[in-house]
Protein backbone atom coordinates (compact mmCIF):
# COMPACT_ATOMS: atom_id res chain seq x y z
CA UNK A 1 0.00 0.00 0.00
CA UNK A 2 2.79 2.57 1.13
CA UNK A 3 4.31 1.92 -2.71
CA UNK A 4 1.26 2.74 -4.35
CA UNK A 5 0.88 5.58 -1.98
CA UNK A 6 4.19 6.84 -3.42
CA UNK A 7 3.91 6.12 -6.95
CA UNK A 8 1.99 9.25 -7.72
CA UNK A 9 4.74 11.39 -6.16
CA UNK A 10 7.38 9.36 -8.54
CA UNK A 11 5.54 10.23 -11.52
CA UNK A 12 5.09 13.84 -10.69
CA UNK A 13 8.86 14.52 -9.97
CA UNK A 14 9.77 12.42 -12.91
CA UNK A 15 7.93 14.63 -15.17
CA UNK A 16 8.89 17.84 -13.47
CA UNK A 17 12.57 16.18 -14.63
CA UNK A 18 11.55 16.44 -18.46
CA UNK A 19 10.63 20.33 -18.66
CA UNK A 20 12.86 22.06 -20.70
CA UNK A 21 15.38 24.49 -19.49
CA UNK A 22 14.70 27.15 -22.48
CA UNK A 23 12.19 26.36 -25.31
CA UNK A 24 11.91 28.69 -28.77
CA UNK A 25 8.78 29.09 -30.01
CA UNK A 26 6.86 30.88 -33.36
CA UNK A 27 10.11 30.80 -36.09
CA UNK A 28 11.13 29.23 -38.98
CA UNK A 29 13.65 26.54 -38.20
CA UNK A 30 15.79 25.04 -40.59
CA UNK A 31 17.21 22.11 -38.84
CA UNK A 32 19.33 20.63 -41.93
CA UNK A 33 18.41 17.05 -41.41
CA UNK A 34 18.91 14.86 -44.02
CA UNK A 35 14.95 15.96 -44.95
CA UNK A 36 16.21 19.63 -44.21
CA UNK A 37 12.91 19.94 -42.97
CA UNK A 38 11.26 23.03 -41.65
CA UNK A 39 9.72 23.82 -38.05
CA UNK A 40 8.32 26.09 -35.65
CA UNK A 41 9.49 25.56 -32.38
CA UNK A 42 12.25 23.59 -30.31
CA UNK A 43 13.41 22.59 -26.16
CA UNK A 44 16.74 22.49 -24.54
CA UNK A 45 17.57 20.77 -21.42
CA UNK A 46 21.46 20.62 -20.55
CA UNK A 47 22.71 22.19 -23.70
CA UNK A 48 20.96 19.30 -26.13
CA UNK A 49 17.93 19.62 -27.90
CA UNK A 50 15.67 17.39 -26.45
CA UNK A 51 12.67 18.09 -29.02
CA UNK A 52 11.59 19.53 -32.21
CA UNK A 53 8.23 20.14 -33.81
CA UNK A 54 5.39 22.67 -33.54
CA UNK A 55 5.06 25.79 -30.96
CA UNK A 56 1.32 24.02 -29.46
CA UNK A 57 3.85 20.97 -28.99
CA UNK A 58 6.81 22.05 -27.39
CA UNK A 59 4.92 24.72 -25.50
CA UNK A 60 3.88 21.78 -23.59
CA UNK A 61 7.51 21.11 -22.38
CA UNK A 62 7.35 24.74 -20.61
CA UNK A 63 7.56 24.31 -16.72
CA UNK A 64 7.33 27.19 -14.28
CA UNK A 65 11.48 27.80 -14.43
CA UNK A 66 11.70 27.47 -18.18
CA UNK A 67 12.91 30.17 -20.44
CA UNK A 68 10.53 30.77 -23.44
CA UNK A 69 11.82 32.82 -26.20
CA UNK A 70 9.01 33.71 -28.91
CA UNK A 71 10.82 33.95 -32.48
CA UNK A 72 8.64 36.59 -33.65
CA UNK A 73 8.57 34.61 -37.17
CA UNK A 74 12.43 35.18 -37.66
CA UNK A 75 14.72 32.42 -38.70
CA UNK A 76 16.93 30.29 -37.10
CA UNK A 77 19.37 27.69 -38.33
CA UNK A 78 22.31 25.47 -36.98
CA UNK A 79 25.26 27.26 -35.50
CA UNK A 80 27.40 28.10 -38.43
CA UNK A 81 30.98 25.95 -38.63
CA UNK A 82 33.98 27.32 -40.28
CA UNK A 83 35.80 23.84 -41.19
CA UNK A 84 39.28 25.58 -42.22
CA UNK A 85 39.86 29.06 -40.12
CA UNK A 86 43.20 29.90 -38.04
CA UNK A 87 41.50 31.14 -35.50
CA UNK A 88 43.51 30.94 -32.81
CA UNK A 89 46.05 32.93 -34.42
CA UNK A 90 43.35 35.80 -35.25
CA UNK A 91 42.10 35.79 -31.53
CA UNK A 92 45.80 36.05 -30.26
CA UNK A 93 46.07 39.23 -32.05
CA UNK A 94 42.68 41.14 -32.05
CA UNK A 95 42.62 42.78 -28.86
CA UNK A 96 45.67 44.79 -30.64
CA UNK A 97 45.35 44.45 -34.06
CA UNK A 98 43.20 47.42 -36.14
CA UNK A 99 40.67 45.14 -38.38
CA UNK A 100 39.48 46.25 -42.14
CA UNK A 101 37.45 43.52 -43.17
CA UNK A 102 33.85 44.52 -44.66
CA UNK A 103 35.47 48.01 -44.39
CA UNK A 104 34.00 49.85 -47.62
CA UNK A 105 36.06 53.47 -47.30
CA UNK A 106 39.86 53.77 -47.17
CA UNK A 107 38.72 56.74 -45.12
CA UNK A 108 36.99 54.52 -42.70
CA UNK A 109 40.08 52.42 -42.72
CA UNK A 110 42.32 54.93 -42.06
CA UNK A 111 40.35 56.27 -39.30
CA UNK A 112 40.87 52.97 -37.66
CA UNK A 113 44.03 53.57 -37.61
CA UNK A 114 43.59 56.65 -35.73
CA UNK A 115 41.63 55.36 -33.19
CA UNK A 116 44.14 52.66 -32.39
CA UNK A 117 46.76 54.94 -32.29
CA UNK A 118 44.85 57.04 -29.97
CA UNK A 119 44.06 53.73 -27.83
CA UNK A 120 48.02 52.44 -27.69
CA UNK A 121 50.71 53.42 -25.18
CA UNK A 122 53.72 55.18 -26.58
CA UNK A 123 55.76 53.59 -29.34
CA UNK A 124 53.04 50.96 -29.12
CA UNK A 125 52.74 49.28 -32.93
CA UNK A 126 49.54 50.31 -34.86
CA UNK A 127 49.06 46.84 -36.88
CA UNK A 128 46.78 45.77 -39.61
CA UNK A 129 46.83 42.49 -39.97
CA UNK A 130 44.85 41.49 -43.08
CA UNK A 131 41.73 39.79 -44.02
CA UNK A 132 41.16 43.02 -46.73
CA UNK A 133 42.15 44.15 -50.50
CA UNK A 134 41.90 47.49 -52.06
CA UNK A 135 39.05 46.34 -54.50
CA UNK A 136 36.77 46.54 -51.47
CA UNK A 137 37.06 50.16 -50.99
CA UNK A 138 35.01 53.24 -52.67
CA UNK A 139 38.44 54.93 -53.37
CA UNK A 140 39.83 51.18 -55.54
CA UNK A 141 43.20 52.21 -54.42
CA UNK A 142 45.95 50.97 -51.71
CA UNK A 143 46.65 53.25 -48.64
CA UNK A 144 49.55 55.71 -48.61
CA UNK A 145 52.71 55.84 -46.66
CA UNK A 146 51.73 59.72 -46.11
CA UNK A 147 48.53 58.87 -45.49
CA UNK A 148 49.57 55.95 -42.74
CA UNK A 149 51.98 58.65 -41.26
CA UNK A 150 49.51 61.22 -40.71
CA UNK A 151 46.63 58.39 -39.32
CA UNK A 152 49.25 56.56 -37.03
CA UNK A 153 51.03 59.60 -35.34
CA UNK A 154 53.93 58.68 -33.72
CA UNK A 155 53.61 55.36 -33.66
CA UNK A 156 55.27 52.77 -35.50
CA UNK A 157 52.91 51.34 -38.40
CA UNK A 158 51.91 48.28 -40.82
CA UNK A 159 49.17 47.35 -42.47
CA UNK A 160 49.36 43.59 -44.50
CA UNK A 161 47.06 42.94 -47.42
CA UNK A 162 47.17 39.03 -47.90
CA UNK A 163 50.57 37.60 -47.52
CA UNK A 164 51.76 39.71 -50.64
CA UNK A 165 52.33 42.84 -49.53
CA UNK A 166 52.54 45.39 -46.48
CA UNK A 167 53.07 49.22 -45.98
CA UNK A 168 55.29 50.74 -43.41
CA UNK A 169 55.77 54.09 -42.05
CA UNK A 170 59.12 55.67 -41.47
CA UNK A 171 58.39 54.68 -37.42
CA UNK A 172 58.36 51.44 -38.28
CA UNK A 173 60.63 50.66 -40.69
CA UNK A 174 63.06 52.12 -38.49
CA UNK A 175 62.04 50.06 -35.52
CA UNK A 176 62.86 46.78 -37.44
CA UNK A 177 66.06 48.36 -38.98
CA UNK A 178 65.03 48.06 -42.75
CA UNK A 179 66.85 50.39 -44.64
CA UNK A 180 67.63 48.13 -48.28
CA UNK A 181 66.38 44.80 -49.79
CA UNK A 182 69.35 43.12 -47.62
CA UNK A 183 66.85 43.91 -44.45
CA UNK A 184 64.42 41.32 -45.34
CA UNK A 185 64.15 37.84 -45.85
CA UNK A 186 61.99 35.46 -47.48
CA UNK A 187 62.91 37.51 -50.88
CA UNK A 188 61.15 40.83 -49.98
CA UNK A 189 61.63 44.04 -52.21
CA UNK A 190 61.31 47.36 -50.68
CA UNK A 191 58.71 49.19 -53.18
CA UNK A 192 59.77 52.32 -55.44
CA UNK A 193 57.54 54.64 -57.29
CA UNK A 194 58.73 56.14 -60.53
CA UNK A 195 61.92 58.04 -59.41
CA UNK A 196 63.25 55.62 -56.92
CA UNK A 197 62.26 56.52 -54.41
CA UNK A 198 61.01 54.14 -51.35
CA UNK A 199 57.20 54.29 -50.86
CA UNK A 200 57.21 51.94 -47.18
CA UNK A 201 55.34 49.41 -49.24
CA UNK A 202 56.97 45.82 -49.29
CA UNK A 203 56.16 43.17 -51.58
CA UNK A 204 57.09 39.53 -50.92
CA UNK A 205 58.36 37.86 -47.72
CA UNK A 206 55.29 38.55 -45.44
CA UNK A 207 55.61 35.49 -43.33
CA UNK A 208 59.33 36.38 -41.80
CA UNK A 209 58.75 40.17 -41.84
CA UNK A 210 55.31 39.90 -39.65
CA UNK A 211 57.69 37.53 -37.40
CA UNK A 212 59.84 40.63 -36.60
CA UNK A 213 56.78 42.42 -35.42
CA UNK A 214 56.17 42.42 -31.28
CA UNK A 215 53.73 39.43 -29.94
CA UNK A 216 50.83 40.32 -28.05
CA UNK A 217 51.35 39.91 -24.30
CA UNK A 218 49.60 36.67 -23.02
CA UNK A 219 46.84 39.01 -20.94
CA UNK A 220 46.20 40.87 -24.22
CA UNK A 221 46.03 37.58 -26.25
CA UNK A 222 43.52 36.26 -23.76
CA UNK A 223 41.94 39.45 -23.43
CA UNK A 224 41.92 39.44 -28.07
CA UNK A 225 40.53 35.55 -27.87
CA UNK A 226 37.31 36.57 -25.32
CA UNK A 227 36.68 38.86 -27.99
CA UNK A 228 37.18 37.38 -31.11
CA UNK A 229 35.06 34.50 -30.73
CA UNK A 230 32.71 36.70 -29.03
CA UNK A 231 32.62 38.66 -32.29
CA UNK A 232 32.18 35.34 -34.41
CA UNK A 233 29.08 34.44 -31.98
CA UNK A 234 27.87 37.77 -33.17
CA UNK A 235 28.07 36.70 -36.59
CA UNK A 236 25.90 33.51 -36.08
CA UNK A 237 29.00 30.82 -35.27
CA UNK A 238 29.63 28.46 -32.70
CA UNK A 239 32.49 26.69 -34.28
CA UNK A 240 36.21 26.73 -35.97
CA UNK A 241 38.58 23.86 -37.28
CA UNK A 242 41.66 25.44 -37.08
CA UNK A 243 44.37 24.10 -39.33
CA UNK A 244 47.65 25.93 -38.05
CA UNK A 245 50.01 27.69 -40.31
CA UNK A 246 52.26 30.90 -40.58
CA UNK A 247 53.46 32.77 -38.20
CA UNK A 248 51.78 30.12 -35.17
CA UNK A 249 54.80 29.16 -33.02
CA UNK A 250 53.43 26.73 -29.66
CA UNK A 251 53.38 29.69 -27.37
CA UNK A 252 50.21 30.94 -29.81
CA UNK A 253 48.00 28.23 -27.98
CA UNK A 254 48.86 29.63 -24.82
CA UNK A 255 46.06 31.98 -24.47
CA UNK A 256 43.22 29.61 -26.08
CA UNK A 257 44.41 26.84 -23.41
CA UNK A 258 43.73 29.42 -20.75
CA UNK A 259 40.71 30.63 -21.68
CA UNK A 260 39.45 26.89 -22.57
CA UNK A 261 40.76 25.96 -18.63
CA UNK A 262 38.62 28.89 -17.50
CA UNK A 263 35.71 27.06 -19.35
CA UNK A 264 34.86 31.04 -20.92
CA UNK A 265 35.12 29.46 -24.80
CA UNK A 266 32.52 30.43 -26.58
CA UNK A 267 32.96 28.64 -29.70
CA UNK A 268 33.96 25.06 -30.23
CA UNK A 269 37.52 24.78 -31.38
CA UNK A 270 38.99 21.42 -33.37
CA UNK A 271 42.55 22.04 -33.54
CA UNK A 272 45.26 20.40 -35.62
CA UNK A 273 49.49 21.17 -35.26
CA UNK A 274 52.06 21.82 -37.83
CA UNK A 275 55.21 21.41 -37.92
CA UNK A 276 57.07 24.37 -36.33
CA UNK A 277 60.89 23.76 -37.13
CA UNK A 278 61.29 22.68 -40.91
CA UNK A 279 63.11 19.74 -42.13
CA UNK A 280 62.35 18.24 -38.61
CA UNK A 281 58.76 17.64 -38.89
CA UNK A 282 59.20 14.00 -38.25
CA UNK A 283 60.81 14.11 -34.73
CA UNK A 284 58.54 17.45 -34.06
CA UNK A 285 55.61 15.46 -34.31
CA UNK A 286 56.17 12.36 -32.46
CA UNK A 287 57.75 15.07 -30.00
CA UNK A 288 54.93 17.34 -29.32
CA UNK A 289 52.25 14.43 -30.41
CA UNK A 290 53.27 10.90 -28.95
CA UNK A 291 51.25 11.09 -25.85
CA UNK A 292 48.29 13.35 -27.36
CA UNK A 293 45.51 11.11 -28.73
CA UNK A 294 43.47 11.73 -31.40
CA UNK A 295 40.22 13.91 -29.69
CA UNK A 296 41.83 14.33 -26.80
CA UNK A 297 39.95 17.66 -25.15
CA UNK A 298 36.76 17.74 -24.60
CA UNK A 299 33.33 18.87 -26.33
CA UNK A 300 34.44 22.63 -26.30
CA UNK A 301 38.16 22.17 -27.46
CA UNK A 302 40.10 18.97 -28.43
CA UNK A 303 42.90 17.87 -30.67
CA UNK A 304 41.71 16.94 -34.40
CA UNK A 305 45.11 16.10 -36.12
CA UNK A 306 47.97 17.10 -37.88
CA UNK A 307 48.26 20.05 -40.56
CA UNK A 308 48.59 21.98 -42.92
CA UNK A 309 51.64 22.80 -43.11
CA UNK A 310 52.62 19.07 -42.66
CA UNK A 311 56.13 18.90 -44.59
CA UNK A 312 56.50 23.02 -45.38
CA UNK A 313 58.75 22.38 -48.40
CA UNK A 314 56.11 20.69 -50.46
CA UNK A 315 53.15 23.10 -50.38
CA UNK A 316 52.16 23.96 -53.57
CA UNK A 317 55.08 22.26 -55.31
CA UNK A 318 53.49 20.03 -58.50
CA UNK A 319 57.14 18.42 -58.65
CA UNK A 320 58.28 18.13 -54.45
CA UNK A 321 61.67 17.41 -53.72
CA UNK A 322 61.82 12.98 -53.65
CA UNK A 323 63.46 13.36 -49.69
CA UNK A 324 60.76 15.79 -48.88
CA UNK A 325 57.42 13.57 -49.98
CA UNK A 326 59.44 10.45 -48.29
CA UNK A 327 59.51 12.56 -45.22
CA UNK A 328 55.96 13.27 -45.82
CA UNK A 329 55.10 9.95 -46.35
CA UNK A 330 56.59 9.23 -42.93
CA UNK A 331 54.29 11.02 -41.10
CA UNK A 332 51.70 10.44 -43.08
CA UNK A 333 52.25 6.76 -42.23
CA UNK A 334 52.58 7.48 -38.25
CA UNK A 335 49.80 9.63 -38.35
CA UNK A 336 47.32 6.89 -39.83
CA UNK A 337 49.03 4.29 -37.79
CA UNK A 338 47.91 6.53 -34.47
CA UNK A 339 44.58 7.07 -35.88
CA UNK A 340 45.11 10.93 -36.39
CA UNK A 341 43.17 13.33 -38.38
CA UNK A 342 44.89 15.33 -41.42
CA UNK A 343 44.48 18.37 -43.33
CA UNK A 344 46.92 19.34 -45.91
CA UNK A 345 47.45 22.63 -47.73
CA UNK A 346 47.28 22.53 -51.38
CA UNK A 347 46.57 25.58 -53.40
CA UNK A 348 46.36 23.54 -57.37
CA UNK A 349 45.07 21.05 -58.77
CA UNK A 350 48.78 20.40 -60.31
CA UNK A 351 50.26 19.89 -56.92
CA UNK A 352 47.66 17.57 -55.72
CA UNK A 353 48.73 14.82 -57.27
CA UNK A 354 52.01 14.24 -55.81
CA UNK A 355 49.90 14.41 -52.04
CA UNK A 356 47.70 11.74 -53.02
CA UNK A 357 50.27 9.35 -54.29
CA UNK A 358 51.36 9.44 -50.98
CA UNK A 359 48.29 9.05 -49.46
CA UNK A 360 47.24 6.01 -51.88
CA UNK A 361 50.47 4.56 -51.09
CA UNK A 362 49.99 4.83 -46.81
CA UNK A 363 46.43 3.54 -47.43
CA UNK A 364 47.64 0.01 -48.92
CA UNK A 365 49.59 -0.35 -46.07
CA UNK A 366 47.58 1.54 -42.85
CA UNK A 367 44.00 2.02 -44.10
CA UNK A 368 42.98 5.74 -44.36
CA UNK A 369 39.43 5.44 -45.57
CA UNK A 370 37.85 6.14 -42.27
CA UNK A 371 40.06 8.60 -40.75
CA UNK A 372 38.65 12.08 -42.73
CA UNK A 373 41.41 13.32 -44.29
CA UNK A 374 41.41 16.73 -46.15
CA UNK A 375 42.72 18.72 -48.57
CA UNK A 376 42.18 22.67 -48.21
CA UNK A 377 42.15 25.02 -50.88
CA UNK A 378 42.44 23.69 -54.11
CA UNK A 379 40.21 25.78 -56.04
CA UNK A 380 40.83 23.93 -59.30
CA UNK A 381 40.05 20.69 -57.99
CA UNK A 382 39.55 18.29 -61.05
CA UNK A 383 36.95 15.61 -61.36
CA UNK A 384 39.76 12.68 -61.46
CA UNK A 385 41.96 14.55 -58.15
CA UNK A 386 38.07 14.47 -56.54
CA UNK A 387 37.48 10.76 -57.39
CA UNK A 388 40.78 9.99 -56.24
CA UNK A 389 40.09 11.37 -52.70
CA UNK A 390 36.42 9.96 -52.34
CA UNK A 391 38.18 6.70 -53.07
CA UNK A 392 40.48 7.95 -49.78
CA UNK A 393 37.16 8.38 -48.18
CA UNK A 394 38.61 12.12 -48.01
CA UNK A 395 37.12 15.47 -47.51
CA UNK A 396 37.61 19.04 -48.75
CA UNK A 397 37.78 22.22 -46.74
CA UNK A 398 36.28 25.17 -49.45
CA UNK A 399 37.35 28.56 -48.67
CA UNK A 400 35.60 32.03 -49.75
CA UNK A 401 39.27 32.50 -51.40
CA UNK A 402 37.80 33.43 -55.02
CA UNK A 403 35.97 36.63 -53.37
CA UNK A 404 39.23 38.57 -52.95
CA UNK A 405 41.48 36.60 -56.20
CA UNK A 406 38.57 35.91 -58.83
CA UNK A 407 39.44 38.32 -60.75
CA UNK A 408 43.15 37.95 -60.79
CA UNK A 409 42.55 34.23 -61.88
CA UNK A 410 40.33 35.11 -64.52
CA UNK A 411 43.36 37.55 -66.14
CA UNK A 412 45.80 34.81 -65.78
CA UNK A 413 43.75 31.57 -66.06
CA UNK A 414 41.17 32.87 -68.46
CA UNK A 415 37.42 33.02 -67.87
CA UNK A 416 36.24 29.63 -68.50
CA UNK A 417 38.54 27.98 -66.52
CA UNK A 418 37.85 30.55 -63.67
CA UNK A 419 33.98 29.48 -64.04
CA UNK A 420 34.04 26.42 -62.27
CA UNK A 421 35.89 27.43 -59.37
CA UNK A 422 35.97 26.25 -56.94
CA UNK A 423 33.76 22.61 -58.37
CA UNK A 424 31.63 22.56 -55.32
CA UNK A 425 28.71 20.65 -57.38
CA UNK A 426 31.08 18.44 -58.98
CA UNK A 427 32.52 17.38 -55.62
CA UNK A 428 29.03 16.49 -54.28
CA UNK A 429 27.83 14.87 -57.38
CA UNK A 430 31.08 12.39 -56.71
CA UNK A 431 30.07 12.23 -52.84
CA UNK A 432 33.08 14.07 -51.23
CA UNK A 433 32.37 15.83 -48.13
CA UNK A 434 32.36 19.72 -48.05
CA UNK A 435 33.10 21.89 -45.69
CA UNK A 436 32.80 25.54 -45.82
CA UNK A 437 34.91 28.26 -44.59
CA UNK A 438 37.18 31.21 -44.82
CA UNK A 439 40.70 30.62 -44.40
CA UNK A 440 40.47 33.94 -42.16
CA UNK A 441 42.15 36.26 -41.34
CA UNK A 442 45.01 37.31 -42.88
CA UNK A 443 44.14 36.84 -46.39
CA UNK A 444 39.92 36.80 -46.29
CA UNK A 445 36.81 38.46 -44.18
CA UNK A 446 36.61 36.15 -41.02
CA UNK A 447 32.44 36.49 -41.39
CA UNK A 448 30.27 33.16 -42.87
CA UNK A 449 27.67 35.41 -44.04
CA UNK A 450 30.28 37.12 -46.60
CA UNK A 451 31.45 33.62 -47.39
CA UNK A 452 27.60 32.08 -47.98
CA UNK A 453 26.67 35.32 -50.26
CA UNK A 454 29.57 34.56 -52.52
CA UNK A 455 28.76 30.78 -52.63
CA UNK A 456 25.68 31.72 -54.26
CA UNK A 457 26.06 34.96 -56.15
CA UNK A 458 29.64 34.22 -57.47
CA UNK A 459 30.83 37.81 -57.07
CA UNK A 460 33.72 38.81 -56.30
CA UNK A 461 34.64 42.14 -53.47
CA UNK A 462 34.86 43.61 -57.17
CA UNK A 463 31.27 42.91 -57.57
CA UNK A 464 32.64 40.80 -61.01
CA UNK A 465 30.66 37.64 -61.53
CA UNK A 466 33.15 34.99 -61.89
CA UNK A 467 32.09 31.57 -60.98
CA UNK A 468 29.13 30.38 -63.59
CA UNK A 469 26.44 28.45 -62.62
CA UNK A 470 27.21 24.48 -62.73
CA UNK A 471 29.24 25.33 -59.78
CA UNK A 472 26.96 27.21 -57.57
CA UNK A 473 24.99 25.55 -54.82
CA UNK A 474 21.82 25.59 -53.72
CA UNK A 475 20.69 27.67 -50.47
CA UNK A 476 20.29 24.51 -48.74
CA UNK A 477 23.36 22.69 -49.76
CA UNK A 478 25.39 26.63 -48.99
CA UNK A 479 24.31 26.04 -45.58
CA UNK A 480 24.45 22.67 -45.37
CA UNK A 481 28.67 22.74 -46.11
CA UNK A 482 28.55 25.38 -43.20
CA UNK A 483 27.20 23.26 -40.38
CA UNK A 484 27.03 19.45 -41.19
CA UNK A 485 29.75 19.43 -43.55
CA UNK A 486 32.10 21.55 -41.39
CA UNK A 487 31.08 18.90 -38.80
CA UNK A 488 32.42 15.99 -40.26
CA UNK A 489 35.90 17.07 -39.96
CA UNK A 490 36.05 17.78 -36.89
CA UNK A 491 34.58 14.03 -36.09
CA UNK A 492 32.12 15.53 -34.28
CA UNK A 493 28.83 15.45 -36.87
CA UNK A 494 26.75 13.24 -34.48
CA UNK A 495 26.77 16.21 -31.93
CA UNK A 496 26.31 19.38 -34.47
CA UNK A 497 25.89 20.10 -37.59
CA UNK A 498 21.97 20.19 -37.29
CA UNK A 499 19.23 20.82 -35.35
CA UNK A 500 17.94 17.35 -34.06
CA UNK A 501 17.22 15.66 -30.25
CA UNK A 502 20.27 14.68 -29.24
CA UNK A 503 22.38 17.20 -30.81
CA UNK A 504 23.96 20.56 -29.39
CA UNK A 505 21.51 23.01 -29.09
CA UNK A 506 24.56 25.13 -30.91
CA UNK A 507 22.08 27.68 -33.25
CA UNK A 508 21.60 31.37 -34.50
CA UNK A 509 18.66 33.44 -34.56
CA UNK A 510 18.82 35.57 -37.78
CA UNK A 511 17.29 39.18 -38.64
CA UNK A 512 16.05 37.89 -41.71
CA UNK A 513 15.10 34.60 -43.72
CA UNK A 514 18.39 33.08 -45.45
CA UNK A 515 16.06 31.17 -47.72
CA UNK A 516 14.06 33.47 -49.27
CA UNK A 517 15.90 37.20 -49.08
CA UNK A 518 17.73 38.47 -51.97
CA UNK A 519 21.45 36.72 -52.14
CA UNK A 520 22.55 40.67 -51.96
CA UNK A 521 21.52 40.91 -48.59
CA UNK A 522 22.94 37.77 -47.15
CA UNK A 523 26.05 39.72 -46.65
CA UNK A 524 24.90 41.47 -43.98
Amino acid sequence: MKLLCLLPLVCSVALLAQYADTVVVNGKILTADPQFSEQQALAVRDGKITAVGSTAEIRKLAGAKTRVIDLGGRTVIPGLIDSHMHAIRAASFFATESNWAGVPTLAEALNRIRESAKAKKPDEWVIVGGGWKPEQFNENRLPTQAELTEAAGDHPAYVQMLYAWALLNQRGLDALNIKSDADLAGGGKLDRDASGKLTGGITGGIVPLFDRLPRPRLEQQVDGTKKFFRELNRLGMTGVSDPCGNNVTPETYDAINKVWRDRQLTVRVAYTICGFDPPHEVEEYQKYLGLMPMGFGDDMMHFNGIGEQIVWAINNVEKPDPADLERFYQIAKWAAGRGYGLTFHCGTDAAVDAILTVFERVDREVSIKNLRWSIAHLNDASPASLRRMKALGMGWTMQDAMYFSGDETERRAGAEVARRMPPVETAREIGVPVGAGTDAHRVAPYSPFTALQWALDGKTVSGKVVRGPEETPSRVNALRAYTQGSAWFSHDDDKRGSLEPGKFADLAVLTKDYMTIPVEQILN
